[in-house]
């Protein structure tokens, strides 16, 4: 997915897979003495928020850059272990980052409150069987951490997709200048999945559990589809096939539907809410600018004045950020309907500054690309007006000018798969909505959908805090492969929507 695209999934991922923010940790170069599927291992003893220890290998994995070349160069993965907390016979739980382009190992090695809430997190995972977390090559504490930054974009007209296609390919020009030393064709959807095969071989286990969300779900069906037999059950939520990388506006409009229509419910928003409702607002906001562009001055934290021209088409992608999170979402759409732009304007002169990128992202996710089907059915959809080629432009502009090769039709496509699969999906997840998991349920025979009402982009144990007689399910699946009772659908609590910043208008 497009890097505008990935900030917001790359959030949603954190919170779902128990991440932590990034740290620095000294790259581990690939030394001559290494050889393919080593480990170099360490131990430590990490403090969970009750304060409870939890012990830990943490260590890397030496693996070809490129399995296809002979006398590719070694890199290190990282990873940690966490040994179960008794003996048992489930298999380890993998458990996959999202991104791409995202650290987990920092939760072990940072002391600070969030990680110390993630460590006990991990440690649920080890009452099962021992948790395996490994990292993406590419973008790993033990390794390489490739980077570069992107260019600002002007804030005296609005940006549109094209700007985003302009950036994009602007990091594909400068990638290889770079990182002279990296074979950035190594750095694919195949390859890491095959380094979790490579990390289960070399600490040998013959068969793993995977647990993922977002990117991270779409690594899980990569494993799947490479190794097939090695993964004995699976945890899938906010689903991502392989063929699905980019979302069809219309099923991302869907979502927008669906929080709308609770809103609407809500007496607390009524005075702010035309009629219609906020779907509503949503397409007069757009109407208005399709028109004409705004131009919003503001001053930031320091008391400095900037001013910014927002268009239609930032528009669009700054709907697709505020429908991340449903409770403000509503808030946002009111504000600009009552022509309150302050808010939007501060996000939108943040977001057009340069900032790091991760080069795994654009490189994992062009070279995984989509069927000529699947982007017919893109560039042909109905709700692209109001959702806009954010999503996906920028990528299937510049295919070919990334170093990854395709990864064809044979390796995106669904094959049946009797692997049991348990599926985790919200209603409200408009970064990977609900379509693309009832799209493969019909390739999973022993799979079992639970459809949770009102969860957005995020994952199962995050979505189930508040249900933990569920959460206690799931851990169940994952300890004996059994889904037991399991519910197909379930709701989390009703969301207490935001009221606007802006003043009621008279009746």
């Amino acid at each position: 997915m497009p890097f505008r695209a990935a900030r917001v999934v790359m959030r949603a991922s954190l919170i779902a897979l128990v991440m932590g923010s990034s740290a620095s940790w000294p790259a581990a170069a690939a030394e001559p003495a290494h050889r393919a599927g080593e480990t170099v291992i360490e131990s430590g003893v990490a403090t969970a928020i009750d304060g409870s220890s939890m012990p830990y290998e943490i260590g890397t994995l030496y693996v070809p850059e490129n399995r296809t070349k002979p006398g590719s160069r070694l890199i290190g993965v990282g990873f940690a272990r966490i040994k179960a907390a008794k003996p048992t016979q489930a298999p380890p739980i993998v458990l996959l980052a999202g991104g791409p382009g995202v650290t987990m190992l920092d939760i072990v090695l940072d002391k600070d409150e969030t990680a110390r809430r993630r460590v006990k997190a991990w440690q649920a995972y080890a009452q099962v069987a021992d948790l395996l977390v490994i990292e993406q090559r590419g973008y790993t504490l033990r390794g390489d951490r490739m980077e570069i930054p992107s260019k600002a974009l002007p804030l005296d007209r609005p940006t549109t997709v094209a700007d985003d296609i302009d950036v994009t390919r602007d990091l594909a020009r400068r990638a290889p200048a770079a990182y002279p030393q990296a074979d950035l064709s190594g750095y694919s959807i195949g390859e890491i999945a095959d380094d979790v095969a490579d990390l289960s071989r070399a600490l040998g286990y013959d068969k793993i559990s995977v647990v993922g969300a977002s990117f991270g779900s779409q690594w899980g069906f990569a494993v799947m589809k490479a190794h097939p037999g090695l993964v004995a059950r699976a945890v899938i939520t906010s689903a991502e096939p392989l063929d699905y990388g980019y979302d069809m506006p219309s099923q991302v409009y869907s979502i927008y539907q669906r929080i709308a229509w609770e809103a609407d419910q809500d007496p607390a928003l009524k005075p702010w809410l035309p009629s219609g409702g906020l779907v509503a607002a949503i397409w007069a906001v757009r109407e208005r600018l399709a028109k004409a562009p705004v131009t919003v001055t503001v001053k930031d934290t320091a008391g400095k004045t900037q001013r910014v021209v927002l268009g239609v088409e930032d528009y669009q992608s700054a709907l697709l950020d505020a429908a991340q999170h449903a409770a403000t979402f509503p808030r946002f759409v009111l504000d600009l309907y009552h022509e309150h732009y302050d808010a939007w304007a501060r996000d939108a002169i943040a977001s057009r500054a340069g900032e790091n990128r991760s080069l795994i992202n654009p490189l994992i996710n062009i070279g995984l690309d989509m069927s000529a089907e699947r982007k017919a059915l893109l560039r042909t959809d109905p709700a692209l007006p109001i959702i806009g080629g954010w999503n996906f432009a920028g990528y299937l502009a510049t295919k070919g000018e990334w170093a990854t090769p395709d990864a064809g039709d044979r390796f995106r496509r669904p094959v049946r798969d009797t692997t049991p699969v348990l599926f985790v999906q919200g209603d409200w997840d408009p970064s990977t909505p609900m379509e693309n998991t009832l799209a493969m349920l019909p390739w999973f025979p022993n799979a079992r959908m639970m459809i949770l009402h009102r969860a957005q982009h995020g994952g199962t144990f995050q979505w189930l805090r508040t249900r933990p007689e569920l959460a206690a399910k799931v851990y169940d699946f994952l300890r004996t492969g059994s889904f037991g009772d399991l519910p197909s659908e379930a709701s989390l609590d009703p969301v207490a929507f935001e009221k606007p910043e802006v003043a009621a208008p008279p009746r």
